[in-house]
Order: structure tokens, then sequence, then C-alpha cells
């Protein structure tokens, strides 16, 4: 999602015209209208100014990206692995404790 979706979907879920929005934000209407059509690119403290005018708050997280071959890190895909091996039993019972489906 880009600046200009971000606040035309925050203005919107709030229910605020432009002018609403703008006076929340200390800016004018044209500039709200204008980052909104992506005529203007706000920088991001703008976006969380406005954001924030509106009664949202944007939350950021890092994320690995992957490798240009589709594939993560070696220490990030291995770490993954590992965590889904954990998840699965390590012993298995020789007798199946559910009945036959079909029975």
């Amino acid at each position: 999602m880009n600046a200009a979706q971000v606040i035309r979907s925050a203005r919107s879920r709030a229910g605020l015209t432009l002018r609403e929005l703008a006076a929340r934000a200390g800016t004018s209407h044209s500039a709200i209208a204008a980052y909104e059509s992506s005529a203007k690119s706000p920088s991001a403290s703008t976006v969380d100014r406005i954001v924030e005018a509106a009664g949202f708050a944007l939350d950021r997280e890092l994320n690995p990206r992957m490798r240009g071959d589709g594939r993560l890190g070696r220490g990030t895909e291995l770490a993954a692995v590992l965590e889904l091996a954990a998840e699965f039993p390590s012993r298995h019972s020789s007798k199946l404790k559910f009945p036959v489906f079909g029975r």
C-alpha cells in the first residue's frame, strides 16, 4: 500500500472530508487531495501526522526479503525449517489412537 492509498483509506474509514482531515492535521485540503491522488509525495512523518489526525496509527516492522532467486537467506531458511520441525512429534505411537475412517 502506498502513501496515497494509506491516507485515502484512513480518511475514508474515519468518515472525514478532505477539509476536516486537513484541519485536524494542520494542513490544507488541497495538500491532502494532492497526496491522495499521488500528485505529491508526502514524507513519512507527514503520512504519520495525517493518519494520526484521522484517528489511526501506522505500525511498521522489518521483515526479511527473499533473494533474487525466490529463496530466503540460508540462516533464515534453516531457522524456519527447524521451527517447523519442532512442531512435529519426535516419536510416533505404534497404534492408531483414532477410529478408522468409514467405520
